[in-house]
Order: structure tokens, then C-alpha cells, then sequence
């Protein structure tokens, strides 16, 4: 009945004739079903906000960090690396990360598979209720957006596991045990990375980490189909992450690009490597130090891709704000407290908007 429901929800969000004719929930069963050989309307942006993807560096890279020498001497000049990368450009990329390679491509393989399954299979897990801790969906919030991104997702959240594992999806057969053991990793490398940005910042190195209540742990499983015109529509729009790390896997597909110094870089895969972004909650306990940057997802004519970002935040009732030792006379606090709890359901409400989410927890838009 649940997924009678949400049926009805998104084709009230696609065009009437695309629904009457294909009664399809998700992107991808869209577009195998269908050989569509151009975007509906529904996913075409307005011309001013397509992406250029002629006016795109590819030259240009992000920081590649090698993790080994956090556990060594060196320690401080990796913690120095990380904070200049976290400074300049708000994204790197670490090796020697402690991922082992088969959980990474277990964790790779699976996702294939479950985007591979019959689609009354998958639909099993569909909902359009950006509330459920398990669900299959897609584009981004379907009941809030007007344009669609070109995307299908499994989010999934996974902290604690033992809270959530019971949701996941049960085909294809190895998916719990495949997503649970990389959970595990991820996390491990959540705590390394959260550890160093906090002594980067000149802060205790369990400060962050202290603030952060219980702990959250979500992931996104992303499906972008090849698309017929890519420079109609998105994958995802620009857009910064509200968590406070994210640590993300692709395969060897490009699509990820990073908004630098008033240009799009295309960050493209390096095999057995994890791309790392600071979040917005970053952004407010470094009290605007450390920035959380535009990025967008693209996609192309001829491949499928997929991206798996494990999103590291605070629980709900945590409360976030500038770190004391960050705030003085002359750098007052630019945030204020909140939980990140509300910080969330704004967000989720608001979508993908232009405008960043933090601009409405700032100190001077409180007092306005």
C-alpha cells in the first residue's frame, strides 16, 4: 500500500503524458524500459542553470593525501596537509586510507547488483519519505523539487548498525554482510579524518569528535543511467553537504566536479582512493575558517555510474556551533548554536536550493 502511495506521489511530479505512458518510479526502469533517446521534460533545467560542460578545468586537482604517516612521527605534517586542503579547497583525496581493496570492491560490486535487480525487487525499499532511515528513490526530494536531477538512490542510514541493518534489503544475498563490513571501514576512517581536522584547526583532537552527541552514519548508493542530452540536466545540482565529513567512492566513471575559485574541476577517479569533502558542520565549528564547498554530479551519453558517499555527521540533539577557542574580538562567532536536528529538516525541506543553508543559522541573520 505504501508503495501504491508514493507512486501516485512522483507521477503527480512528472509530466502528466510521460506518466499516463510510462508509469515508471524510477530513472533508471524509465530509462531501460523506454530507450528514451531524449530528457523529458521534467529534467531539463532552465537554460541559465544547465551546466557547461565545455567550461570544465581538467587540469587542475584536488590534493591527494597519504594517510600512512598519521600513525608515524610525521603525524603533524599529514594534520598540516589536511588542514591546507580543508583551507583551499574544501575536498582531497586520501590513499593508505586502511580500506582494504575487497571491501571496496565488495561494497562496488554490490551496489551494481541491487541497481541490477528486477524492478519489483528494488521497489521493495521505495519511498518518497525523506524521513525513512531505508529507502529507495530518486532524483533528489521528490515532493519539494521542480526539475528532477537524473539520479536514482538507496540511502541507507548505518549508525548504530545494529539499529538499522534489519531495513536493508536482503537482495542481492551478500548485501548486508557486504555493506555492513564497509560501514565499519568508513567509520573507522570517519573518526582518523575527524581526529586530524580538529587538531588542524588547533583544537584538541577529540574536540569534534566530542561534539557530535552519539554520532550519525548515513550513505547514499547513487545510479546516474547514461542520458541522452547531458547538457540538459543534472546528476545532482551544485550544492555543499550538510554533514560534517563526507567520504566518498566512485568508480571509474567521471562525474564529480568541485567548484574552485570561480571554476568548475572535474575530479576524476583514482582507482582505490576515497575522495573527502568538509560539510556545512565543519564550516560552523572552524567558525568559517574551514569551508564547505560547491559541487555538482554530471553525467554523459554513454555510461552508467555510480557513486557511494558515506555521510559522517552529528546526531539530532548534538548542538553545533563556532569552537570557543575560534571565537574572539576580532573573529566573533559568525554562527549560532543550533541542533543538528533542525539544521537537517531545514534542509531536507528546502532541497537543493541556490542559495547555501547555512546563510539562515548565521549570527547576523538570527539577530535580523
Amino acid at each position: 500500500m505504501a508503495i501504491k502511495t508514493d507512486r501516485h506521489a512522483l507521477e503527480a511530479h512528472i509530466s502528466p503524458t510521460i506518466a499516463a505512458n510510462t508509469k515508471r518510479l524510477l530513472l533508471s526502469d524509465l530509462v531501460s524500459s523506454d530507450k528514451i533517446d531524449q530528457v523529458p521534460s521534467n529534467y531539463i533545467r532552465p537554460i541559465s542553470q544547465r551546466p557547461n560542460l565545455q567550461n570544465v578545468y581538467h587540469d587542475h586537482t584536488i590534493p591527494l593525501i597519504d594517510l600512512h604517516d598519521l600513525s608515524t612521527p610525521n603525524r603533524s605534517h599529514v594534520v598540516q596537509q589536511i588542514g591546507r586542503a580543508c583551507r583551499d579547497y574544501g575536498f582531497f583525496q586520501v590513499k593508505n586510507h586502511g580500506v582494504p581493496e575487497s571491501t571496496i570492491s565488495n561494497m562496488m560490486n554490490i551496489a551494481r547488483e541491487f541497481f541490477k535487480l528486477p524492478e519489483e525487487e528494488r521497489l521493495k525499499t521505495y519511498s518518497d519519505d525523506p524521513t525513512k532511515t531505508t529507502r529507495l528513490s530518486t532524483s533528489f526530494n521528490i515532493r519539494t523539487e521542480k526539475v528532477a536531477n537524473w539520479r536514482d538512490f538507496l540511502r541507507l542510514h548505518c549508525h548504530p548498525l545494529h539499529d538499522y541493518i534489519h531495513e536493508w534489503p536482503t537482495n542481492p544475498e551478500a548485501f548486508r554482510d557486504h555493506v555492513a563490513e564497509y560501514c565499519r571501514s568508513a567509520r573507522g576512517l570517519a573518526l582518523v579524518l575527524v581526529e586530524a581536522i580538529s587538531e588542524s584547526l588547533g583544537l584538541e583532537r577529540d574536540y569534534i569528535n566530542r561534539q557530535l552527541g552519539n554520532h550519525g552514519q548515513h550513505m547514499a548508493l547513487n545510479y546516474y543511467p547514461p542520458c541522452p542530452q547531458p547538457d540538459l540536466t543534472y546528476g545532482l545540482p551544485g550544492h555543499t553537504d550538510l554533514n560534517l565529513i563526507t567520504i566518498l567512492l566512485q568508480d571509474e566513471v567521471p562525474g564529480l566536479q568541485v567548484l574552485r575559485n570561480g571554476n568548475w574541476v572535474a575530479v576524476d577517479p583514482v582507482p582505490n582512493t576515497f575522495i573527502i569533502n568538509i560539510g556545512d558542520q565543519v564550516q560552523v565549528l572552524s567558525n568559517d575558517k574551514y569551508k564547505s564547498v560547491l559541487h555538482r554530479a554530471v553525467v554523459n551519453c554513454e555510461k552508467e555510474r555510480i557513486s557511494i558517499p558515506t555521510f559522517y555527521c552529528p546526531s539530532r540533539d548534538a548542538v553545533i556551533g563556532p569552537a570557543s577557542e575560534l571565537v574572539s574580538g576580532d573573529e566573533p562567532a559568525v554562527y549560532r548554536q543550533f541542533t543538528y536536528g533542525e539544521y537537517y529538516d531545514k534542509f531536507w525541506n528546502r532541497g537543493l536550493a541556490t542559495e547555501n543553508c547555512l546563510d539562515m543559522f548565521t549570527v547576523t541573520s538570527s539577530s535580523s
